[in-house]
């Protein structure tokens, strides 16, 4: 047995002594990033709340998240959770229980993608907690907005060993952004008020409140405190003056500028003001895989996605640059490729809203600081200004909200006229392209076009994450901001189920349609017991070649083809197990057949999966080896 006698839960005297100690989680812990969880919050006194209303922790809880306009919760109920459960029984959000609480996690990150807000789930105590892990640390990786409530055994038991009990704070600390252990009624409703808010302020990112028994069965007169910021907290709005026209004097000097639009962009709702700015100086684009749809990707000067993955073009663009213009983007591996070849001749100009994330990986020569939206807007403006005053001829500033902007100028058309065709001839020379010869079996990026084409342009994707991720977001066309939806720094495998079942919730008028691989599919299928259940109209495609392929990739290019373990030739067949579930299910073998099977699946009323036996030996290309240059990405196996 372990020894507990120590246990560090917020409050006690342990955990004062680490957090004066600085246990951290992060080099340099930022205000978006706290390292260590602070004791719970005081009680807060509000005037039009307290002393008018006797009720539960529990029933605070529900009034915090009534006050902070969530609308929908994803759950799995237990013991100690019991209570707040009991007090959305004719009170509050309306809630949707799933079926494993990774899936309840999972179902709150893509539901925060997809409208902007935090998603919220909750869970009981001990392994209901730690089921959350994986979605939390998720949220966490790709800076989505998020709230977890969890139940927690009676404080009286808190640290010896309690049925279900585990130290949530201590376990969840280095995955949030804030965690809180509420230890009194009182505290409750503000504390609840507080994560929620945290979670979408700023750079968003998950938050947590751990909720102990009888802390929720205990009475308080004080009720929420909606719109409440920790004091330690401050967002910046726009970057310093000085430092934006430094940035726009090199934006108007460069030859070769680009624009590189991360997650960032869709988070703070800029992807008018990046189009606009994009637009105004006639700028190619390319975005990061967070980043996909916030540039128009049949755009003329849209590179599409750059990284392992990316296109060509996006990738050359980059490596040729003479001044990257990145927009919240925190510059991983899967970009970058090795850090010292990346973007080789440029300066960087690097608009982020943490502090932290400047010259993290990659030297930030003129570093912004500030909400995304906010400083292209300030970038905007000086850029226009540098041009007036330099011999590059003037330039009309967009309107504020007009996407199109006033031209680009002539002057910036002509400018960087040589530099535009360079990056068209990259993606002529590089094309997304694919041979699908009808005697072989199908290509999965056949699957992806057909099913694009048979989808509004405002359709949500959704994806597990594997080989079958890559094709979704390489072979269709996003137009619009939030129509991606996928896990990227953790890479979650079984991801894009729950997450269909999110986005759907959160956007029921919209088309989804999930894209899984067959081992990822495996890891949460059974979630579509939820979306039978709920009535959820949503697509899911099995794109089958019975491996984990990307392992399977990997293991052929740089294992000698020794494929332990990768291969899955003992995968069910979908197409009963979807029946059985209570959705239609549905089987793909042929080309003939794609076009009418993928509509017929769209035209379902209810949760439908498509079984796409696909070509077992395709690979995703371009790919650049990890760690590598990304100019030298390669295009077939023996290119690597």
């Amino acid at each position: 047995m372990s020894d507990r006698a120590s246990a560090t839960y917020p409050g006690s005297e342990a955990a004062a002594a680490d957090a004066e100690a600085g246990d951290q989680t992060r080099d340099e812990p930022t205000d978006e990033h706290q390292a260590a969880a602070p004791a719970a919050a005081a009680p807060t006194e509000q005037p039009e709340e307290a002393g008018t209303e006797t009720r539960t922790g529990a029933e605070a809880a529900v009034a915090a998240l009534d006050a902070a306009n969530v609308e929908h919760v994803f759950g799995v109920q237990g013991g100690a959770i019991m209570p707040v459960y009991d007090a959305l029984y004719d009170a509050g959000p309306a809630h949707v229980t799933m079926a494993h609480e990774q899936s309840a996690a999972h179902a709150a990150d893509a539901y925060g993608q997809t409208t902007g807000q935090p998603g919220v789930c909750m869970a009981t105590s001990g392994p209901g907690a730690t089921n959350l892990i994986t979605g939390i640390a998720d949220a966490d990786m790709d800076s989505d907005p998020f709230v977890a409530l969890t139940g927690q055994a009676p404080t009286e038991f808190v640290g010896n060993d309690a049925f279900q009990e585990v130290d949530t704070i201590g376990v969840t600390r280095p995955v949030t952004k804030e965690n809180y252990f509420t230890s009194h009624a009182d505290e409750v409703g503000g504390t609840v008020s507080e994560a929620v808010e945290l979670a979408g302020s700023g750079r968003p990112g998950p938050t947590l409140v751990d909720l102990p028994k009888d802390v929720t069965n205990a009475e308080t007169d004080v009720g929420p405190d909606p719109g409440r910021q920790p004091a330690y907290y401050e967002v910046p709005e726009g970057a310093e003056a000085a430092a934006v026209d430094e940035a726009a004097s090199a934006v108007a000097g460069a030859d070769r500028p680009l624009v590189l639009a991360g997650g960032g962009v869709r988070k703070s709702g800029a992807s008018e003001a990046l189009r606009a700015f994009a637009n105004t100086f006639n700028l190619p684009v390319v975005t990061t895989m967070p980043g996909i749809g916030t540039f128009p990707e049949d755009h003329e000067r849209c590179l599409s996605w750059a990284g392992m993955h990316g296109t060509g073009a996006a990738n050359m663009a980059i490596s040729h640059t003479d001044c990257l213009i990145a927009v919240g983007t925190r510059f991983d591996d899967r970009l970058t490729g090795g850090v010292e070849s990346f973007a080789p001749e440029a300066e960087v100009v690097h608009i982020d809203i943490d502090a932290a994330e400047i010259s993290k990986n990659v030297h930030a020569d003129y570093p912004l600081i500030g909400d995304a939206g906010a400083v292209l807007d300030q970038l905007h403006d000086a850029t226009a200004d540098a041009y007036d005053s330099s011999d590059t001829g003037a330039v009309e500033p967009a309107a504020a909200g007009d996407t199109e902007a006033a031209g680009p100028s002539n002057a910036a058309e002509e400018r960087y006229a040589e530099w535009c065709e360079q990056c068209r001839t990259w993606t002529e020379e590089y094309p997304m392209t694919y041979s699908a010869p009808e005697d072989e079996p199908l290509k999965p990026q056949f699957v992806v076009e057909v099913m694009d084409e048979a989808t509004p342009d405002d359709t949500v994707v959704t994806t597990g994450v594997g080989q079958h991720q890559m094709w979704a977001a390489q072979y269709w066309t996003y137009r619009q901001p939030r129509c991606w939806v996928s896990s990227h720094g953790l890479g979650t495998m079984g991801y894009g189920l729950p997450a269909a079942i999110g986005a759907k919730v959160a956007e029921p008028d919209r088309e989804v349609v999930c894209f899984e691989g067959d081992g990822s599919f495996m890891m949460t299928l059974q979630e579509l017991s939820v979306a039978v259940r709920e009535n959820l109209d949503i697509t899911v495609v099995v794109l089958n070649n019975e491996a984990i392929g990307m392992v399977r990739q990997w293991q052929d290019a740089f294992f000698e083809e020794r494929r332990m373990a990768s291969e899955y030739g003992w995968m069910p067949k979908f197409e009963p197990i979807a029946d059985a579930f209570g959705a239609k299910g549905f089987t793909l073998t042929a080309y003939d057949d794609v076009a009418d099977t993928l509509e017929a699946a769209v035209e379902y009323d209810g949760p439908a999966v498509v079984d796409a036996h696909i070509d077992p030996s395709e690979n995703v290309y371009p790919m650049v080896p990890s760690g590598g240059d990304n100019s030298g990405f390669a295009l077939t196996e023996e290119q690597l």
